[in-house]
């Protein structure tokens, strides 16, 4: 039985492989070390299908060097000693794929050779390398992202794919139509392409002409990267945000789409929440309290109808004037007291102890309110509020702080009281 086809064209050298032009084509990262026959440890990181394994394999075959592929969570700390052996009698690059889930034990183990250079190692992950890669190796490393193809390379590999004699040696035959979709469909990632080529060779007759029709009769789900649990879902999630922020409404809709294919609806309905009070805040209180109506309807009629009033409040908010300044100002504070130790003034507390009558909070006198100082002492001037003036909301309210900040307080209450301030 042959093996599946997209593991039958993997380029066996670097000047095979599609796309990633800035590391194989002259010029590049790995073409330089070829040229100077030297390298260094790499991560790669990319979605998956983008060729992380194909160039570490076709790096060491340019390079001349022994290959060994290991997996974190599969292969075991002896099989990781084995190949370590391996590679003290023959020049060879150690691959270890999901190495984001190397474990501390496979790491201590790892650490010293990569500090030697016995091996060249290359790390693969899908996974964000700065937020999911011990910083040890991280440091000991250059991290290299390896891209999603683009369309057009997707289109040359599947061409290649057909006329290939370890491919489909021209026994198959596809209209343009249908491979151009099949190259859109596959959302960048070359082995997904692969897939649905082979299944569709094998799904009709020899002698007949598959058609966009025929592909799209396979029921193939265009290839999404935003998957609930992986970094691109975490990253559309940021670009949605973003793009409310710029207030670009078609980029917010678009992103609000595809996180809408993850059914992830607490989620979003959590962050477009924190956007509007973050980003809109102040500027327009009326989007933020029509932004959360609209993520409790979301909520309560649940996919896919939520994506209508999901929709809507994405419009509104990008569309919306836009403030920090209420955000930035807890920022400010909670950055503040986090490292200044300050105590509540004495006429604040709840239940002050052993302090005076003539001193204590006056409840019933709405006159004095403005006029006492809150601040702890020494902290008068402290300011934390800057606002944003870009509408008629927070204007008017600024106007009211201006008002606030020329009224002269006063931690004596006993004078306040009797009006000798």
């Amino acid at each position: 039985m042959n093996e599946p086809l997209a593991y039958r064209m993997r380029p066996k050298t670097l000047d095979k492989v599609l796309g990633q032009k800035k590391l194989v084509s002259k010029g590049g990262f790995l073409y330089n070390c070829i040229e100077a026959n030297s390298a260094v440890n790499m991560i790669f990181f990319g979605p998956s299908g983008s060729g992380k394994t194909t160039i570490a394999e076709a790096f060491a075959n340019s390079m001349k060097m022994n290959f060994i592929k290991l997996n974190a969570t599969i292969n075991k700390k002896e099989e990781l000693l084995d190949a370590i052996n391996q590679s003290r009698l023959i020049p060879t690059i150690i691959m270890i794929d999901e190495v984001h889930r190397l474990n501390k034990d496979k790491q201590d183990i790892l650490l010293p050779f990569l500090e030697n250079g016995q091996f060249i190692f290359i790390g693969a992950t899908t996974a964000n390398p700065l937020l999911s890669i011990n910083k040890a190796i991280r440091s000991r490393t250059r991290l290299i992202e390896i891209m999603p193809l683009d369309k057009e390379d997707i289109l040359i590999g599947l061409k290649r794919a057909i006329e290939s004699e370890n491919g489909l040696n021209n026994k198959r035959k596809f209209t343009e139509e249908a491979l151009k979709y099949i190259s859109t469909i596959a959302g960048g990632d070359l082995r997904y392409a692969y897939n649905i080529l082979e299944t569709s060779s094998l799904s009709f007759l020899k002698d007949h002409l598959i058609d966009i029709d025929d592909i799209k009769e396979l029921n193939y789900i265009p290839n999404s990267h935003s998957d609930l649990n992986d970094d691109q879902h975490y990253d559309t999630v940021s670009a949605l945000q973003k793009s409310i922020r710029g207030s670009q409404v078609d980029a917010a809709i678009f992103y609000l789409a595809k996180l809408l294919e993850s059914n992830d609806l607490e989620g979003i309905t959590r962050r477009l929440m924190v956007t509007a009070y973050e980003d809109i805040g102040l500027a327009s209180p009326s989007a933020v309290d029509r932004c959360y109506n609209a993520c409790q309807v979301a909520l309560n009629v649940g996919l896919p109808e939520a994506m209508i009033p999901l929709g809507f409040t994405v419009v509104d908010l990008a569309l919306s004037p836009k403030s920090k300044s209420a955000a930035l100002a807890i920022e400010k504070a909670y950055d503040y007291v986090k490292s200044n130790p300050t105590y509540v003034r004495d006429y604040l507390k709840l239940t002050p102890v052993n302090l005076n009558p003539d001193y204590k909070y006056p409840y019933d006198r709405s006159d004095l309110w403005e006029k006492i100082e809150y601040m702890p002492s020494g902290l008068e001037d402290l300011e934390f509020y800057d606002p944003q003036l870009t509408s008629k909301y927070e204007k008017n309210i600024f106007e009211n702080y201006k008002r606030l900040k020329s009224i002269r307080r006063s931690s004596d209450l006993k004078s306040l009281k009797e009006n000798k301030e």
